[in-house]
């Protein structure tokens, strides 16, 4: 009976002396793992981040190739002349696309050439992967390298200009059969753009050239974008170019 009371009386004296509060060593030790399953779940966050990101720019290049294959194939079957390049997202015309000497304008096979590919790049543009990813088509004119900077910037510009033009002014043949929905599409997704002799090719023939440059949304740039309306400009005459029309 003394013995389990002396027992007794040594374990309650044992409880008495153990701390309320947690020793150090164990607060760092629980402080560690805290931190440590915090990290382990911002990493994971970030990974899956970056698997999103990468998974949407993979579909975003699948689309893009398929929407510009389509394109490149209807424009091979309708006209030969229309070269559609899907590496670069480029629209070029062959002989067909070139000036002539200090000249801002195509002949009748550009003209053509013109009138056949601008209504595949809308049924592109209003696809389903075009919808998505279609941003904005550059008309660009090149020069050769005869002649000053200025010139061959001035050049450039008329000659990008006289393209749009040929897709607005209702005397220009390009203008013909376009709806006036497609006509709005078009000052709503064509840009003009002179670039003067940048890119020069081979020849200065080759060089005195149009083309189309196919932009499309980045990722980021699709979420970021807000619906943009076309202006509204004062006159409601016909469009008519202030370069003077080829008759």
């Amino acid at each position: 009976m003394f013995g389990k009371q002396i027992a007794s009386t040594a374990r309650a004296r044992d409880e008495g002396e153990k701390p309320f509060w947690i020793s150090f060593a164990d607060l760092m030790t629980a402080m560690m793992i805290l931190f440590l399953v915090v990290m382990v779940a911002s990493l994971s966050s970030v990974t899956q981040r970056i698997a999103d990101a990468e998974q949407g720019e993979k579909q975003r290049t699948q689309e893009i190739s398929l929407l510009c294959e389509k394109l490149q194939l209807h424009a091979k079957n309708l006209n030969t002349t229309i070269v559609v390049d899907c590496r670069d997202n480029r629209i070029s015309f062959g002989e067909a696309g070139r000036f002539g000497s200090n000249q801002y304008y195509l002949n009748e096979h550009g003209q053509k050439a013109l009138q056949d590919v601008v209504p595949l790049v809308l049924d592109a543009a209003n696809s389903e992967e075009g919808r998505k990813w279609f941003k904005q088509v550059v008309i660009e004119g090149f020069t050769d390298t005869d002649g000053s900077y200025l010139y061959n910037l001035h050049l450039s510009l008329q000659r990008s200009e006289w393209v749009m033009c040929s897709l607005l002014d209702n005397r220009s043949p390009v203008q013909q059969g376009l709806s006036a929905e497609r006509q709005q599409q078009i000052r709503a997704m064509f840009l003009a753009g002179g670039v003067s002799f940048n890119n020069a090719k081979d020849s200065k023939e080759a060089s005195r050239r149009v083309e189309l440059r196919m932009q499309f949304f980045g990722l980021k740039d699709k979420e970021d974008a807000a619906p943009e309306d076309v202006p509204v400009f004062t006159t409601a005459a016909s469009e008519k170019c202030q370069l003077e029309m080829p008759q």
